[in-house]
């Protein structure tokens, strides 16, 4: 899931990733308070400033305008975003000099930190790393968010246009696979580092999967005039793999280790702002502890089913035989999902929306660029009534036997998993950020891991009572990975763990198949190096500051009050959150008050 900000921070990590609003949108938007109004002109700027760069980030955010066009490849880019930022930075602290609306400070000071770390991640890869970008998955993610079901059919032809800049067939364009190779060479330094070996050849395998999967997407959205691009583009991204394997790849280091500088960047571009060493040990605990409850449950289960075995391993092995099979597994779990919603309505969670939840299968390009079950969130910029879809992975077309998964494809999985990634965790989070209105400070930058997932943490943890006990096993072990994500990150990436310890955790203990295991694994080490601690991170902070206000507020708590509250602050850092509960939540709702 990747808002504005997040999609500008991968294109300047790989120069691939995911203006003002537009005349028919700004009409469309509801009347505003003067402070929004204000806080978004100030957004604006950085908002064109970045479009102009990585316009591929500002399209998949919902701004028509730069459909069609591709990131800035040249070779003095860094130097020249850097020096825009820095001049807006000062812009923005000059304002802070004279405002006096407290919520656009906030707002200038969430740009301010955020032009920062970009700089500072410039700064810090061209120090450390030679500069490789993933073409053919970048190509595959910025030609889907046009050619998807989520996006406006009006904005779909211009996936054509995108297509042709990437190959070079468009005029006064050069094929995207050579720039990159420019930059990369242009990159070169003493003490520089290479990409992760382990990285570039899964990536090398997956070339035939994205230049297929591009190929269907034109096919199933009937983008005529393709034809010449596409030839084009397999023999470039065909060329781009020997191109890779013959330069890249005896560059590649060995190891997954990144310097500590980097590691560091990466913790505070998620919102951990904790000890590396202090999360690590208040995840042990919290590790001991739920291992303990599904311990407790699982002769519980064996009982309810009959089965000999009560232990922990054997009870998870016969909730895996239960298989649902692929062709029926998207029914399953809408039903699945409609349960949950019945119970949220009967037990007054949260305020459910009226639509019905999007969901789909994953096609199996999706699937090898993320195998795991995820949300697709909606247009936040200019939606027109655009739903977030939860989509359905049902294994790694790309993994070989070895690798084979068993975690989200049996009932007892479905539960938690939909809480996590459907109602009420990130569907209903994206759903309230469009329908609600927020400064576009807060919609595009002030995004971060801690609040996203600590959020859909929170919301399995409320699911939890209201689901069979099988179902409550399935999330215990889910919220176990969590914990075990909180230091066995830090551990691989601090040099304190192999990956072979790290991997006995997850199998032996976590219970977790061979290939979530690798997925795992891979992404501590160098998918994304800090960010898998932001769920248990955040979960935490969030039912610490849930028991706070129940304490504060007595017999007058309400759970559907609460939580709504949450969710309409927006995916601002938790500490702003925690502020606006003290500050306007806990006041509003006492007797009388």
């Amino acid at each position: 899931m990747k808002t504005f900000a997040a999609a500008i921070a991968l294109a300047a990590a790989s120069a691939l990733p995911a203006a003002p609003l537009l005349a028919q949108d700004a009409a469309e938007t509801p009347a505003t308070p003067d402070w929004v109004e204000t806080s978004n002109a100030y957004t604006q700027k950085a908002i064109a400033l970045q479009a102009s760069f990585y316009p591929i980030g500002a399209s998949s955010a919902g701004y028509e305008q730069y459909d069609g066009l591709v990131n800035d490849m040249s070779l003095d880019r860094n130097a020249r975003y850097v020096a825009a930022a820095k001049a807006l930075i000062a812009e923005y602290e000059a304002a802070l000099a004279t405002e006096t609306n407290p919520f656009v400070r906030q707002d200038l000071q969430i740009l301010i930190n955020s032009l920062e770390m970009d700089n500072e991640g410039i700064a810090l890869n061209e120090k450390y790393m030679l500069d490789y970008a993933e073409v053919p998955q970048g190509m595959f993610y910025a030609i889907g968010q046009l050619l998807s079901d989520q996006t406006a059919e009006h904005r779909r032809a211009k996936a054509l246009e995108l297509l042709k800049r990437f190959t070079g067939t468009w005029p006064g364009t050069e094929p995207m696979t050579e720039l990159a190779k420019r930059r990369y060479e242009a990159s070169r330094g003493a003490g520089k580092m290479g990409p992760y070996r382990v990285e570039v050849a899964e990536s090398l395998e997956k070339i035939p999967t994205f230049t297929a999967g591009i190929r269907e997407l034109f096919e199933k959205y009937e983008i005529e005039g393709a034809e010449e691009a596409l030839d084009a583009m397999d023999r470039q991204l065909t060329d781009y793999g020997e191109w890779t394997r013959t330069t890249v790849l005896p560059e590649a280091r060995d190891t997954a280790r990144l310097p500590e500088e980097l590691y560091a960047l990466s913790l505070k571009q998620v919102g951990i702002d904790m000890n590396p060493q202090e999360s690590m040990r208040q995840a042990r605990r919290g590790f001991y502890e739920l291992r303990a409850q599904m311990e407790a449950l699982a002769p519980q289960i064996a009982e309810k089913y009959g089965w000999e075995e009560t232990d922990m391993a054997s009870v998870m092995a016969n909730l895996k035989k239960q298989t649902i099979d692929n062709d029926e597994i998207e029914e399953f779990y809408r039903n699945v999902n409609r349960e949950l919603e019945a119970k949220i309505r009967e037990n007054d969670i949260v305020s459910l929306p009226d639509s019905e939840l999007q969901m789909r299968v994953a096609s199996a390009a999706e699937s090898a660029a993320q195998p795991a079950p995820h949300m697709r969130p909606p247009r936040l910029i200019g939606n027109t009534g655009e739903q977030g879809t939860f989509v359905l992975t049902v294994g790694n077309p790309s993994a070989g036997a070895d690798n084979v998964y068993d975690d989200f494809n049996h009932p007892a999985a479905s539960w938690t998993l939909s809480a996590h990634e459907a109602r009420p965790g990130h569907e209903m989070q994206f759903a309230a950020l469009v329908e609600q209105g927020v400064s576009l400070a807060r919609m595009l930058y002030a995004f971060n891991s801690v609040n996203v997932e600590g959020w859909a943490l929170y919301a399995e943890a409320e699911m939890l009572p209201h689901e069979p006990i099988e179902g409550q096993f399935i999330a215990l072990q889910f919220r176990l990975l969590r914990a075990a994500r909180a230091f066995l990150d830090p551990a691989l990436n601090l040099g304190l763990m192999t990956r072979a310890e790290a991997e006995r955790v997850l199998r032996e203990e976590a219970l977790f198949s061979p290939g979530m295991t690798k997925q795992e694994l891979d992404r501590y080490e160098f998918r994304m190096p800090g960010q898998a601690g932001s769920y248990y991170y955040g979960y935490r902070k969030l039912i610490d500051l849930r028991v706070e206000t129940e304490l504060a507020l007595g017999a007058d708590f309400n759970e559907k009050a609460f939580n709504d509250f949450l969710l309409s602050q927006g995916i601002i850092p938790l500490e702003l959150i925690a502020k606006a509960v003290r500050e306007e939540f806990i006041p509003s709702q006492r007797s009388g008050g």
